[in-house]
C-alpha cells in the first residue's frame, strides 16, 4: 500500500512544456500595452500565480483594474495564438500518469491557469475526466495560498500527510508547505532546483520519470522520516 494516496500536479512547467509560450505571450501583451520589455527570468518567476496576480507582480504600475484586465485579455489572446498546436507533455508524463492510476493513486491538478484555459488543454489531451479533481486560480485563491490544496483534499477526503504536491515553482512548494503537504520540486520548468530546495521538498527531480521510480520504491520499501534528494 503506497504511503501517499493523492498526487497533485501543477500544470505549466510540470506536466506540460509551455514556459516558452507563456514568456512570449507576456512579452507581446506588454508591448501592446507600451510597457517595458522584461528578461526571461522575471517572467518565469511569476509562473504559477493567477494571471491578475502575475501581471500585478510584473507591472505594479498597472494600478487601474481596467488596465490589468486589458493586459490579461491581450496575454490570453497571444497565448491562444501560440497554442494552435497544443504544448507538448514532458517526456514520460503520459506513461507515468497512466501507471500512477493503475497503481491506485488518486490524481489532481492545482494550477495558476484559469478554468477556461485548463478545460481547453485537458480536452486537447483527451483528459477531461482523467483527474479526480482540478482547481484553477480563477475559482479559488491564487498560489501560494493553501486554499486550492485544502479544497482538493476535502474533495478527495484525503489527509494532508497522504498527499504529495508536484510543481516547478516556489509558489507550488510554499502552497504545499502551508497546507501541510509534502512536495516534489521539478527542475526542468520555470525555476531552478537550487531555488526550490529552500522550500524543503521531499524529492527534487530533473526528469518526470524520476518521480515514478521514487514512488515505486516507496510503495515497495517505505522509508519513513527520510528526505531524499535527486539531482
Amino acid at each position: 500500500m503506497p504511503d501517499y494516496q493523492l498526487l497533485i500536479f501543477d500544470w505549466d512547467g510540470t506536466l506540460v512544456d509551455s514556459i516558452g509560450r507563456i514568456v512570449a505571450a507576456m512579452r507581446s501583451a506588454a508591448a501592446e500595452c507600451e510597457l517595458p520589455a522584461l528578461d526571461d527570468e522575471p517572467i518565469k518567476g511569476i509562473i504559477g500565480l493567477g494571471l491578475p496576480e502575475a501581471v500585478g507582480s510584473l507591472y505594479p504600475e498597472l494600478v487601474e483594474p481596467v488596465h490589468v484586465e486589458r493586459f490579461c485579455r491581450l496575454y490570453s489572446e497571444h497565448y491562444l495564438a501560440l497554442e494552435t498546436e497544443p504544448s507538448a507533455l514532458f517526456a514520460g508524463v503520459a506513461e507515468s500518469l497512466a501507471q500512477f492510476r493503475a497503481a491506485g493513486y488518486r490524481l489532481a491538478v492545482a494550477t495558476g491557469k484559469g478554468r477556461h484555459g485548463l478545460q481547453r488543454v485537458l480536452a486537447g489531451q483527451g483528459w477531461l475526466d482523467y483527474f479526480d479533481v482540478t482547481r484553477c486560480a480563477d475559482e479559488t485563491a491564487s498560489k501560494p495560498d493553501p486554499l486550492m490544496l485544502q479544497e482538493i483534499l476535502a474533495h478527495c477526503q484525503v489527509a494532508p500527510e497522504r498527499a504529495l504536491m508536484v510543481g516547478d515553482s516556489s509558489f507550488d512548494l510554499e502552497m504545499a508547505r502551508r497546507a501541510g503537504i509534502d512536495s516534489v520540486a521539478v527542475g526542468y520548468g520555470a525555476q531552478p532546483l537550487d531555488m526550490l530546495r529552500a522550500y524543503g521538498p521531499r524529492l527534487a527531480i530533473e526528469q518526470f520519470t524520476e518521480l515514478r521510480a521514487w514512488l515505486e520504491l516507496r510503495a515497495s520499501e517505505p522509508l519513513p522520516g527520510v528526505s531524499e534528494y535527486v539531482g
